[in-house]
């Protein structure tokens, strides 16, 4: 049975993940357990080392001289301990992604579309990781530095299985974590594995029951069934396709995420069951929980967030669904997703205040 063609990036993950990244992984699987077994110490060195070899091997030479370069300027504009010149410093390397010239450049480094890609998803995953480490090095004192070195920054920037797509953990959670040496068991780690693996086989094959049999991004890629779709057929295609995003990261998210408990690390939670929201604000916190917790540290608190006014709290929201939309690519139809889901929030917010009121309680 053929499968529904249209879902790029499920696509495009499940095909690196079967040729490489799959292989990679249980690289770093093992390599985890070995240093985590005899030399527990230097687990993060390890795992450094190994991560810079996995993105040569599968980047190229150019492609690490890339992460590496923005690794060494974020560090290098960290000295200043300014925020808003380690802010401009990190857009000015995101904006670098867009530039025609640029992107030209490096697609004439690899063979295929689909290599030239996974540098730019890459790329874009570690900004976010050089502007958490960057950002933490300016709030942290001289007494801390140790723990902020640039070599600090290059094992978490090349912690392999968040590399290409995430999922987000911010520097002070990871070095924390990191650093803490902990009994290790082997035959609990594997009972972790095994029944990890289970549980990501089942997602997966679900995910894929729903690609071969439910055809929802073929339907809303052609104009005709969605027009003759009455609205109830229209709503229960939205639900399928939110859903089918559910299952998709799942297993996306899910992959890291047990080897980041092999590790000896704490993961972000994974996406809650978008069938069990029933708000904007609820969705964007449990869903991408990584990038929901540095956009809280990193964006809304730091210009304020519900602690200021009424106007510096719609502001601190506003850019916060700025920089998602602009991080996201930036493209017309991302800033109006963003605008609505930064109209969303505000309104449920704004609904909640009224509710809040005794005189409103007690009418209720």
């Amino acid at each position: 049975m053929s499968q529904d063609p249209m879902d790029f990036e499920w696509s495009y993950w499940i095909e690196w993940g079967r040729e490489r990244i799959l292989w990679l992984l249980a690289g770093h699987l093992l390599v985890s357990q070995v240093s985590r077994l005899l030399v527990e110490k230097y687990k993060p060195w390890c795992l450094m080392v190994y991560g810079m070899a996995a993105c040569w091997l599968l980047l190229g030479i150019k492609g690490f001289a890339v992460i590496l370069l923005h690794a060494t300027i974020s560090f290098a504009v960290a000295q200043f301990q300014l925020s808003l010149l380690t802010w401009l410093c990190s857009l000015i390397l995101l904006s670098t992604l867009r530039i025609p010239a640029v992107e030209e450049a490096k697609r004439k480094w690899y063979d295929t579309e689909n290599e030239y890609y996974l540098l730019l998803f890459t790329v874009s995953v570690r900004c976010l990781f050089c502007t958490s480490f960057s950002l933490e090095y300016c709030w942290h004192g001289p007494a801390q530095k140790a723990s902020h070195s640039f070599l600090w920054m290059l094992a978490y920037v090349f912690y392999y299985p968040t590399f290409h797509n995430g999922p987000l953990m911010n520097f002070d959670e990871f070095s924390k974590q990191m650093r803490r040496q902990e009994a290790f068991s082997l035959k609990t780690n594997l009972s972790i594995l095994i029944v990890g693996i289970i549980r990501i086989f089942f997602w997966w094959f679900l995910a894929e029951l729903m690609i071969h049999l439910m055809y929802i991004h073929a339907l809303y890629s052609s104009a005709p069934p969605l027009e003759a779709a009455s609205y109830w057929a229209l709503g229960g295609l939205a639900l399928a396709q939110v859903l089918f995003f559910y299952v998709k990261y799942l297993v996306l998210y899910g992959v890291p995420a047990l080897l980041l408990q092999m590790d000896g690390l704490k993961p972000p939670a994974l996406p809650c069951c978008v069938s069990l929201m029933h708000s904007f604000t609820k969705m964007w916190r449990s869903f991408d929980v990584g990038l929901h917790r540095f956009l809280v540290r990193y964006i809304y608190v730091p210009m304020g967030g519900s602690q200021s006014s009424l106007l510096g709290t719609l502001f601190s929201t506003a850019l916060t669904f700025a920089f998602v939309s602009y991080w996201h690519g930036g493209q017309s139809y991302l800033w109006y997703w963003g605008a609505l889901n930064w109209l969303g929030v505000i309104v449920e917010n704004g609904v909640k205040r009224i509710l809040s009121v005794s005189v409103i309680q007690d009418l209720i």
